[in-house]
């Protein structure tokens, strides 16, 4: 009897054991570093209120997060991320593709529950980001012109009609969803929306009503340690 006794109380011990540990280390602070691919264009309107239709771009990014427990299986993740985004756009004979890269800065709150061996992962939350720099490449049959973007909040009326204008600060809103693998390796898709008008105002153009968002999704791997 006393020894079945001491076989239940041991049994106990050892799973309150196991299930603290599992605790601790679902809930202690841990960092991240992910790389992926962006699928991404420029939503809106062009200067005289038509929507735009461009196409995605392929980009890629590559940056560091860190998990903050705030509450049971709830998490403040903010990161730091080096990304390219940009669009794709055919008017005639002329295609132009744009490639903008950022520093960016996404702000989220994640959900981190048990699912088998690993955690599932559900985020959202805020970004800004800032550009660094930008090309824009325009092709119409055996001719091509490629130029730096240059990144200000107006462009002046005297400013060349060859250049590609953006503003340089973004901000907008994610969401994303992934898996956690019990030895640190995940993966997550996320999808996100830029919610700032990113093209100059245009002095150029009288009453222009240009308005230029990100918008797009992309696929992440990471290791978190």
């Amino acid at each position: 009897m006393k020894t079945r006794k001491f076989t239940i109380a041991l049994i106990l011990i050892l799973s309150v054991t196991f299930s603290f540990a599992q605790y601790q280390e679902q809930e202690r602070t841990s960092f991240g570093i992910l790389g992926g691919v962006n699928m991404q264009t420029f939503n809106g309107k062009d200067n005289s209120g038509n929507k735009l239709e461009n196409e995605m771009v392929v980009g890629y990014h590559v940056g560091v997060n860190i998990l903050i427990p705030v509450a049971p299986e709830f998490f403040f993740q903010p990161g730091l991320l080096f990304t390219t985004k940009g669009a794709k756009n055919t008017s005639g004979l002329i295609t132009s593709n744009y490639s903008i890269s950022s520093i960016e800065l996404p702000l989220n709150l994640v959900y981190r529950g048990s699912l088998g061996n690993g955690y599932v992962l559900v985020g959202f939350g805020p970004y800004v980001s800032y550009a660094l720099m930008g090309k824009a490449k325009h092709e119409g049959g055996s001719v091509s012109y490629e130029s730096d973007i240059e990144f200000k909040n107006e462009i002046e009326s005297g400013d060349p009609l060859t250049t590609s204008y953006f503003k340089a600060f973004d901000a907008g809103g994610n969401v994303f969803v992934g898996y956690e693998m019990a030895g640190g390796l995940f993966i997550q898709l996320n999808t996100q929306l830029g919610m700032l008008n990113i093209k100059p105002e245009d002095k150029r153009i009288p009453n222009d009503e240009s308005v230029i968002k990100n918008t797009g999704f992309g696929l992440s791997l990471g290791y978190r340690f």
